[in-house]
């Protein structure tokens, strides 16, 4: 599953920094934070693992 926007994808690289112990989880918010909790470790990299190109930087409602 590829992040659909820029925010996604850095929230995706927080979450699995901290699940592999290279952060602090208690420094996630938002939506790093219930990433973490609910996804795992290859979901997590899937989406951080996307490319930037014509990204947006957030997905408009």
């Amino acid at each position: 599953m590829p992040a659909k926007s820029k925010a996604q994808q850095k929230a995706a690289g927080a979450a699995l920094a901290a699940k592999r112990g290279e952060i602090k989880k208690i420094d996630l918010t938002g939506a790093s934070k219930d990433m973490e909790n609910s996804m795992s470790e290859k979901q997590l990299e899937e989406l951080a693992s996307t490319t930037h190109k014509g990204k947006p930087e957030h997905v408009k409602k």
